[in-house]
């Protein structure tokens, strides 16, 4: 897949600004493609990598595991990248999501949507951009024993639950990738799964 010549410019200019830095090449390919999407610069001593996440998640689009996706940003920022490699579709969370007119208060829509989904795809990519509740009832699925996704993206932004979300998602042993603290969002769930695409 070939680099938009805009985009090779504005990667020219964010390796100019941030200059010397540790990151392995990989990380720093995923993290720039990150800030990029958000111009948050911050994201390059916020982002977290499992041992192993790169590879196995370019692993897992090489094989076309099903990617799982928590709305529907997420799902239209990768949907092109995604088709380029073979993908047909891509379910999202809340189109599996129980009936609005009964609404459960125990939950959100996006977390009942997901668990639906991990009964489907219980090895998929699971990409959690903005439901911190979606992440936690992926993680609740993990410990249980009844999925084991192939890469977990937890970057849900906010502040209700997020960091709590985060750090139950740092405690089971999967390969992931996930921004530390409150930030994340959408646009940098996309940005990941599309870097994975083109590492």
């Amino acid at each position: 897949m070939q680099i938009h010549p805009i985009t090779a410019e504005s990667f020219d200019i964010i390796d100019r600004e941030i200059g010397t830095h540790t990151r392995p090449p990989q990380e720093y390919a995923v993290i720039r493609r990150a800030i990029h999407a958000t111009a948050d610069f911050e994201l390059l001593d916020l982002f977290e990598f499992s041992s192993g996440a790169i590879a196995a998640g370019v692993a897992a689009l090489q094989a076309q595991n099903p990617v799982i996706v928590d709305v529907r940003m997420v799902q239209m920022g990768i949907s092109s990248t995604l088709k380029a490699l073979g993908y047909s579709q891509i379910p999202c969370a809340l189109d599996y999501a129980p009936d609005a007119e009964t609404p459960n208060l125990e939950t959100t829509r996006t977390a009942a949507g997901l668990l639906t989904l991990t009964q489907h795809y219980p090895t998929g990519i699971f990409v959690i951009g903005n439901a911190p509740t979606a992440l936690l009832a992926l993680v609740e699925q993990i410990h249980l024993g009844n999925v084991r996704p192939s890469l977990v993206v937890g970057v849900p932004v906010g502040f209700v639950a997020v960091e709590e979300a985060k750090q139950a998602l740092a405690a089971v042993e999967v390969p992931q990738i996930q921004v530390r603290g409150r930030k994340g969002g959408s646009a940098v769930a996309s940005a990941i799964v599309n870097a994975l695409a083109y590492l």
